[in-house]
């Protein structure tokens, strides 16, 4: 029964520190999805020239599961014909801090509201934001998500070693 005890105890430390590594993996993920769609839509816009709309109801369901209903939101500002606010905006989105929900809001404020070269040089100048936001967020990974995972263990390594 001790056995089971510790097996759960380190279990629960490993878990824990699992959990919190997770939230630097889905910044990662997200960025990664936000470049992915930012660049899908500027070839879009320059190509097919297709209805805003359209395009972000075509994209593709990992991007879009990785966005954590961010394109969803807009899809429904853009149903709607309502104002775009943050809490629309990022309804279920909480690892994001708020300079960056500010800059993500603005880039979604601005897509269709210029012609066709304005759009893609404004699309162009978020990709380079994001792209600086993609390097830290994976600078922050690697320090502090292998960080986190590693902690857990040390701390189940840790309680084990105390209650034995």
């Amino acid at each position: 029964m001790k056995w089971l005890f510790l097996a759960l105890m380190f279990g629960l430390c490993v878990f824990v520190g699992y959990f919190f590594s997770m939230k630097y993996k889905k910044r990662l993920n997200f960025y990664s999805a936000l470049i992915l769609f930012a660049q899908k839509l500027d070839v879009e816009i320059n190509f097919s020239r297709e209805r805003l709309k359209k395009l972000i109801e075509n994209i593709d369901e990992k991007t879009k599961k990785n966005l954590l209903g961010i394109d969803n939101n807009f899809l429904a500002y853009l149903n709607d014909n309502q104002e775009l606010t943050y809490e629309l905006l990022f309804k279920n989105c909480n690892i994001l801090k708020q300079d960056e929900k500010e800059m993500i809001f603005l880039f979604f404020k601005s897509l269709g509201r210029t012609d066709v070269i304005g759009q893609t040089k404004e699309i162009q100048n978020f990709l380079k934001r994001f792209d600086d936001k993609l390097n830290k967020c994976l600078s922050d990974n690697k320090k502090y998500g292998s960080l986190c995972f590693k902690l857990g263990i040390i701390a189940g390594l840790f309680i084990v070693v105390i209650l034995i």
